[in-house]
């Protein structure tokens, strides 16, 4: 995944920029991105999202 950078001058720049980038992100790319955090986060092991829990 190739990271881009941009610096703002604010808050609300830096805002509208990122839901720009998730918008020209197709499903692919969204989906390769989601799969990526969550191999960082829990790593090879990932529970599955189907059969975890929730806490009431």
């Amino acid at each position: 995944m190739k990271r881009i950078v941009k610096k703002s001058n604010d808050f609300k720049d830096a805002e509208e920029w990122d839901i720009l980038q998730h918008i020209k992100m197709s499903s692919e790319e969204r989906q390769k991105a989601a799969s990526e955090l969550r191999m960082r986060v829990y790593g090879k092991n990932a529970p599955d999202v189907k059969k975890v829990s929730r806490k009431k």
